[in-house]
């Protein structure tokens, strides 16, 4: 999964949202280290709702322009699940690997 998907994912993840409110929460998501464009968020909200794991809510008007809503599929919460898994599995790969060079990460300061 891109990191692109993880992040339209994990937006969706909490309630409905309409594009420019996507793209905003990716970015707060990230940090400001992903700034998605318009082109790219509906190619990945097209993919998701092609899959099965987002689908769109209702559409409503706002100052006279047509906002579509999307949200989340239960498989598209299981993908979500399923991915955050596999990512946090590779951390603590990771963070072992870097533990046995002396090396300290954020995953093992404990």
């Amino acid at each position: 999964m891109s990191e692109q998907t993880f992040l339209v994912l994990t937006a969706l993840a909490e309630e409905p949202l309409h594009g420019y409110a996507i793209v905003q929460a990716v970015e707060q998501l990230s940090e400001g280290r992903m700034v998605l464009r318009v082109g790219t968020l509906y190619g990945v909200l097209d993919r998701l709702v092609a899959d099965g794991l987002a689908e769109r809510d209702r559409e409503e008007v706002h100052q006279g322009r047509l906002r579509r809503y999307y949200k989340l599929t239960d498989s598209g919460v299981r993908a979500l699940q399923a991915e955050v898994a596999r990512l946090s599995a590779n951390v603590r790969a990771a963070s072992a690997v870097l533990r046995g060079r002396g090396v300290q990460t954020w995953a093992n300061r404990a």
